[in-house]
């Protein structure tokens, strides 16, 4: 049994790769991103998800799963556009999103996602 793990820390890895599933931590907006908007922060934190699989050997043609988290659920339509924009036709994961304290005061999305690594 082999598991591969990327950018390990005390507390966590970035990505852990087993059986050809990788399981990616939580991905928020990055510090360019502006925090009291939800479009350029969900735009932010998808484009770290495309950075993180693309380093790993993915895609998000490959999504398995998706596990969204909102500070706020009147964000949930604007977070919803940005999403359907970004998912490819026809490659849409499992997909959950659910209300949830942040983190940090000034986050209001992050998202945990599994993807199929290809060898």
């Amino acid at each position: 049994m082999t598991i591969e793990r990327h950018d390990t820390k005390a507390r966590m890895s970035r990505a852990v790769i087993h059986q050809g599933v990788a399981h990616l931590c939580g991905q928020v907006a990055g510090p360019e991103a502006r925090f009291d908007d939800i479009t350029a922060q969900t735009e932010s934190m998808l484009a770290r998800v495309d950075a993180l699989l693309s380093e790993i050997g993915s895609s998000r043609e490959q999504l398995l799963t998706a596990t969204i988290y909102l500070k706020d659920g009147s964000d949930f339509a604007a977070m919803n556009a940005v999403w359907d924009a970004w998912v490819p036709e026809g490659h849409a994961p499992a997909r959950t999103c659910v209300c949830a304290p942040m983190p940090a005061d000034e986050l209001r999305v992050e998202i945990t996602v599994c993807a199929a690594v290809t060898d």
